[in-house]
Order: structure tokens, then sequence, then C-alpha cells
């Protein structure tokens, strides 16, 4: 499913966290990195919060996400997602390349 997610966000913050904590999934951070995935088309999902400010900074993500078939979801807060990525910091962007382990898992829930 490409677009503007109306999956289930709780699951999918769970599976953020499993791939950020495991050696076999790959979570890129930042607007450029996320920018750059997209564009190649290496991102598997793209997550980008929703209080970055001023939104002009990723609204150009979810654009580009619908016109690659990469799957994008919005969460409400910088520190939210920054939390869910296991960052120390806050963090406006990310892009999961690699499941690792969590493929299957992550097959189930893109659907």
């Amino acid at each position: 499913m490409a677009g503007e997610s109306k999956l289930d966000t709780k699951a999918l913050c769970a599976l953020i966290e499993k791939v950020a904590g495991s050696n076999s999934g790959k979570i890129i951070k930042g607007i450029n990195e996320v920018t750059k995935a997209v564009e190649k088309g290496t991102a598997k999902l793209v997550v980008v919060a929703a209080d970055v400010d001023p939104k002009e900074l990723v609204m150009h993500i979810p654009i580009i996400a619908k016109e690659k078939g990469i799957t994008y979801l919005e969460l409400p807060s910088k520190s939210e997602l920054g939390k869910v990525a296991k960052l120390s910091v806050s963090c406006s962007s990310l892009a999961i390349t690699e499941f690792g382990e969590f493929a299957d898992e992550a097959k189930k829930l893109l659907k």
C-alpha cells in the first residue's frame, strides 16, 4: 500500500523499534538521507513527524514516496519518532531500508 497509510500506527511503531534494536535491520534518519533513499527507491517504509516546523522541510517526502510506491506514515511528534527509532534525540524523518529478521512481520503489516 503506497501513500499515506491507514495502517495500525501502534504496530508499525513496535516494528520500527524492533528494527532499530536489531543488527539485521537498517534505518536511515534525517530529511536529506530519507529523501535520497526514497529517490533511489531503497526505502521500504518512510515515517515523518507531523510537528516538523517549517512544514516545507518535509512536505516533499510524502509526494516522492507516493510516486515511488513506498508506504508513508506520519507520527504526531519528532520526540515520539526519535523514541521509536531508539535515538536519544528527536527525529524529523526516517526510512527503513532493510527489515532484516522482521521482514515477514513487515510484509503482513504493510499489506
